[in-house]
């Protein structure tokens, strides 16, 4: 079996990635707070949330960037 190698230069990829998950989730969570007209403090106090919505925003782009290299392959 082959050694999985993950560069310097993947990881900060993936951070990022990771970090504008959080940030979309975040902003989400604004919207969330004007639209339904509720307290501000809702930003800080639902982050425990916040954090387990960009989990679930980094696993859904995990699966659509495997799709794309999985249908890319297949073209090839």
């Amino acid at each position: 079996m082959r050694d999985i190698v993950l560069s310097v230069k993947r990881q900060k990829t993936e951070i990022k990635v990771f970090c504008g998950c959080i940030v979309l989730a975040y902003v989400l969570n604004i919207l969330s707070i004007l639209i339904y007209g509720t307290s501000w403090s809702e930003l800080w106090t639902q982050a425990l949330w916040m954090l387990i919505i960009s989990c679930g925003f980094y696993a859904l782009s995990v699966v659509l960037r495997l799709l794309y290299f999985g249908i890319r392959q297949l073209k090839k």
